[in-house]
């Protein structure tokens, strides 16, 4: 299995099940979500809409990394690209007038990474996953195996 595809399936794993285990599964995140008692039920429709499309879209990049049939390359750029989808639209939300990455009651309990709030340092680093796998799929990085391969090359 090359290292692009090893990257494109571990961002669709923690793709699939991230948003689920930090807004509905984990208490002490889930308390901040999807049973926060502040959020009014539109919110939490919202919550839920996230989740689930953040389902579907994980397992469909996982889906299209893990298939190995002739145009596998192409399927794994798509991957990378449906992958991308909620972690880039992560970035833009806080560009939206009036939202925040957290609640002022769990101003105490937010995690902050080199300055960053962790949802944020954490779509940085799955995109970041994805555009390593997109050059390296596209043999714009090299990818070292321990050892060269012969030069199969004709002389």
């Amino acid at each position: 299995m090359t290292l692009a595809r090893v990257l494109v399936i571990a961002v669709a794993a923690v793709t699939t099940a991230g948003a689920v285990l930090a807004d509905l599964v984990v208490p002490e995140l889930a308390a901040q979500h999807a049973f926060n008692p502040r959020w009014p039920p539109h919110a939490k429709f919202h919550d839920a809409q996230y989740m689930v499309m953040t389902v579907l879209l994980g397992l469909f990049g996982l889906v299209l990394a893990l298939r190995r049939e002739p145009g596998g390359r192409d399927r794994l750029l798509g991957a990378a690209a449906v992958l991308a989808v909620p972690w880039a639209a992560m970035l833009a939300a806080p560009l939206f007038p009036g939202t925040a990455t957290y609640d002022p009651e769990f101003a105490d309990r937010t995690v902050f990474v080199l300055g960053l709030h962790g949802q944020i340092f954490l779509a940085l680093v799955l995109l970041t996953a994805l555009l390593a796998a997109v050059a390296l799929a596209l043999g714009a990085l090299p990818c070292h195996r321990g050892r060269s391969a012969p030069d199969l090359r004709a002389r």
